[in-house]
């Protein structure tokens, strides 16, 4: 599958779901449930390796979660994020690039109105999803971006520049919803929103904000479980059963046959 099957999605007027995956597990039950694309991001940084910041995410980093998912979703459409520094330059994004498309990814994505980089992505030959508004690697604190009449032009006007340069797919983070809408209008590719609105083409959530398997809530989010308590609950009580004797029970184990048991006794004795 390519890029230019959601564009004919959104030609069509047809949603698609994009949801993030970091782990082969996972990415399997999110292909089984019809996510249309898996989205390996730079999340992966705070939501599994324990980083402060998704600044600390290395290509390495990306590159072993990526093949990780691969492994687990093999026919699924797969973005992949361009970490933090790793596409300063045009010689340097191509090289990045180079390397998540080894690991598996179908398309590669970089935060930040860089026209120029799309450009020399795509005659390489590379799929590309860029991302504007709330740009975590760029920007301190996780705000809510485009809130002035002349913030919010900008926003568009660079949407339309990346779009104009070739790219695939644009992200839409945590910018108004009206915005999105006009972006999502102009545009020839499909808007992936995040706190931007019903109007976008696709949609797309971190899955451990979706299953609450974090200690923080977002506005943009919904859970739609409680994996979180669920699997807290579940430690907790497999903690008191083993001191407590209860686990392992019977069932859970398996005994020598009597020949056998008596044949160990004499060679111990």
């Amino acid at each position: 599958m390519a890029a230019g099957h959601f564009v004919e999605m959104k030609k069509r007027g047809e949603k698609f779901v994009v949801l993030t995956a970091y782990d082969a597990p996972t990415a399997r039950l999110e292909a089984e449930a019809g996510v249309d694309i898996i989205m390996v991001g730079d999340s992966v940084g705070t939501n599994v390796l324990g980083y402060a910041s998704e600044r600390e995410v290395t290509l390495d980093d990306m590159a072993h979660h990526i093949a990780a998912v691969r492994r687990g979703a093999p026919g699924v459409y797969l973005i992949g994020d361009l970490p933090y520094a790793t596409y300063d330059s045009e010689a340097q994004a191509l090289a990045s690039a180079a390397r998540l498309a080894q690991a598996g990814a179908d398309c590669v994505k970089f935060e930040g109105a860089q026209p120029d980089i799309v450009r020399a992505l795509k005659r390489e030959g590379y799929e590309v999803c860029c991302h504007i508004g709330l740009e975590s690697q760029h920007q301190e604190g996780k705000r809510r971006q485009g809130k002035t009449a002349e913030a919010a032009a900008k926003l568009l006007a660079d949407a339309l520049a990346l779009d104009a340069a070739g790219a695939d797919f644009l992200v839409l983070e945590l910018i108004p919803r009206e915005l999105a809408a006009k972006i999502t209008e102009r545009l020839r590719a499909p808007t992936i929103g995040i706190g931007a609105g019903a109007d976008c083409d696709a949609q797309v959530l971190v899955v451990h904000d979706l299953a609450a398997l974090g200690t923080r809530d977002f506005k943009h989010n919904r859970r739609y479980v409680e994996l979180g308590a669920a699997l807290r609950a579940a430690v907790a009580a497999y903690a008191r059963d083993v001191r407590e004797g209860r686990f392992p029970a019977e069932e859970n184990g398996f005994s020598l046959e009597a020949a056998e048991l008596a044949a160990l006794e004499k060679i111990i004795a």
